[in-house]
């Protein structure tokens, strides 16, 4: 049975920084993409990053240059390192793992709220 846990959600001020914990089991996870995903209230889910198998990365433009993604393939874990956080940032985040096209599997997301 793949698990896929997020943690890490909290409140915090703008400007402030968070990081983000993805924990998996149940599947080879060095042989997975891995990605943040993000829904804001009333608006659709979104990319925020991915991460390859190979550490090949992607952001989206709106994070570029303040988020990082990375992954530890010894704890199948993946993190997202959230600097300079923004009211607009506030979501509920989730990750993804995906296999090829073949299949995908999500978690259950994490609070992520920006306000003062």
């Amino acid at each position: 049975q793949v698990q896929l846990v997020e943690s890490g959600g909290d409140l915090v001020q703008p400007g402030g920084s968070l990081r983000l914990s993805c924990a998996a089991s149940g599947l080879v996870f060095s042989m997975h993409t891995m990605g943040w995903y993000r829904q804001a209230p009333g608006k659709q889910r979104e990319s925020v990053a991915t991460i390859t198998s190979g550490g090949s990365t992607n952001y989206a433009d709106s994070v570029k240059g303040r988020f990082t993604i990375s992954r530890d393939n010894n704890k199948n874990t993946i993190y997202l390192e959230m600097n300079n956080l923004k009211p607009e940032d506030t979501a509920v985040y989730s990750c993804k793992a995906s296999y090829r096209g073949l299949w995908d599997y999500w978690g259950q997301g994490t609070q992520v709220t920006v306000s003062s």
